[in-house]
């Protein structure tokens, strides 16, 4: 009898972080590696928060808490929705986890049976079809590719929609893409949606201040209200407010739904870390200020980054609406040959093979489901950013 669950026949290790931890390998072996993959703010988390995470532990606050979530979280969480995205929630429709990622698991493993499908655009965040299939669900991409923007289209999503269907994964702006949804582009699938009442919504809006030039944010219960009952607007304090490693991910829903999600929270971390509750209290509640600064020197540095990659030969990279990412096509340079000799045959090769010789650490697009493409994530300095956009610039221009 076998020892480990037939369970991870179906799932992958995370892309992203696997490409993060090489490159730190070959920096720890001397190698000069600039990494490309990490989703996260170089930015340090604001001092204001910082110090209330400080005075949390000297104010002994470091008890068990509700399993999800401070009340006087919850009810600065429900501030942020209406003052932010125009949705009323009670503290009883809101949820409280240890990251992003675990509200996002708890809500499949709350709601999803075996042969329950999962609507996701593809390119996708690389967790999410695991995370369905986790949870005993079947994920079902649906392709938007460079020529639609990286954004569904409502026919698409119509013709994926069948009786099985219980969830569609939304998120704008998007992660691999940096892809982000006008409020008429979202209103189109959301009128495909009013007409399909068994299928539920999962918005992903993690990304939602990091967007640049004249975009505005909106998401589906916002734009469309009669979704409200079915959608479950998923946030966290991690992108915005430089938390990754603090651990805060939010969600407003029914209160059915959350009370489920808190069960199974219940029986896995119990609460969050209640150090960070309180530093994602003030991170919500204080100053707003750094936000603007901090967009501004994202959008320089995706100007930076599509500019000089639109520079390299094969490579086609658009300008996106948000996030801290870009997610270039590399269709011209798919069957050449590398410097070092290395047959370019897909993006996984390309990533490989532009590790290896020019110690640059990309994300290859098949694991986001959409190739041949790799995803860059500019959240790193000017200085690190143009070095290794250069260095892209000078594999691409070897290929035979």
């Amino acid at each position: 009898m076998p020892f480990l669950s037939d369970t991870l026949a179906r799932v992958k290790p995370s892309a992203t972080i696997a490409v993060t931890n090489k490159a730190r390998e070959l920096q720890a072996a001397g190698r000069d590696v600039i990494g490309l993959g990490a989703g996260e703010p170089d930015f340090d988390t604001p001092q204001n928060i910082k110090d209330a995470g400080k005075r949390a532990i000297d104010e002994g606050k470091t008890k068990y808490t509700a399993v999800d979530g401070l009340p006087e979280l919850k009810k600065a969480i429900c501030e942020k929705f209406a003052r932010e995205n125009g949705l009323s929630y009670t503290p009883g429709q809101i949820t409280v986890g240890t990251g992003g990622k675990q509200i996002l698991y708890n809500a499949l493993m709350a709601t999803l049976n075996p042969g329950d499908e999962v609507i996701i655009p593809a390119p996708y965040w690389v967790s999410y079809p695991d995370m369905v299939l986790l949870a005993g669900g079947t994920p079902v991409p649906v392709e938007a590719g460079i020529e639609t923007g990286f954004k569904l289209t409502p026919q698409a999503l119509e013709a994926a929609i069948t009786p099985k269907t219980k969830w569609f994964i939304f998120n704008s702006p998007s992660n691999p893409t940096g892809a982000g949804y006008t409020r008429d582009e979202l209103k189109a699938l959301t009128d495909v949606l009013m007409r399909h009442p068994h299928v539920w919504v999962m918005s992903d809006d993690m990304y939602e201040h990091l967007v640049f030039d004249d975009f505005e944010f909106c998401t589906p219960a916002q734009v469309e209200p009669g979704l409200y009952e079915r959608t479950l607007t998923c946030n966290g304090v991690s992108k915005a407010y430089a938390m990754t490693g603090w651990r805060i991910g939010y969600a407003g829903g029914p209160q059915a739904l959350i009370k489920a999600m808190g069960t199974i929270q219940s029986q896995s971390t119990s609460n969050p870390c209640s150090i960070s509750q309180y530093a994602a209290l003030e991170a919500l509640t204080g100053p707003q200020d750094f936000l603007p600064e901090n967009r501004k020197t994202f959008q320089r540095r995706r100007d930076l980054v599509v500019s000089m990659l639109n520079a390299a030969e094969g490579i086609n990279c658009p300008t996106p609406e948000g996030a801290f990412y870009v997610y270039p096509d590399i269709s011209g340079c798919i069957g050449k040959t590398s410097a070092a000799g290395t047959l370019i045959s897909d993006d996984e090769a390309f990533a490989t093979a532009l590790l290896e010789e020019n110690g640059v650490a990309v994300v290859f697009g098949a694991a986001f489901g959409l190739s041949p493409n790799f995803r860059v994530s500019y959240a790193t300095s000017d200085e690190a950013l143009r070095e290794a956009c250069t260095r892209i610039q000078t594999f691409c221009a070897a290929l035979r």
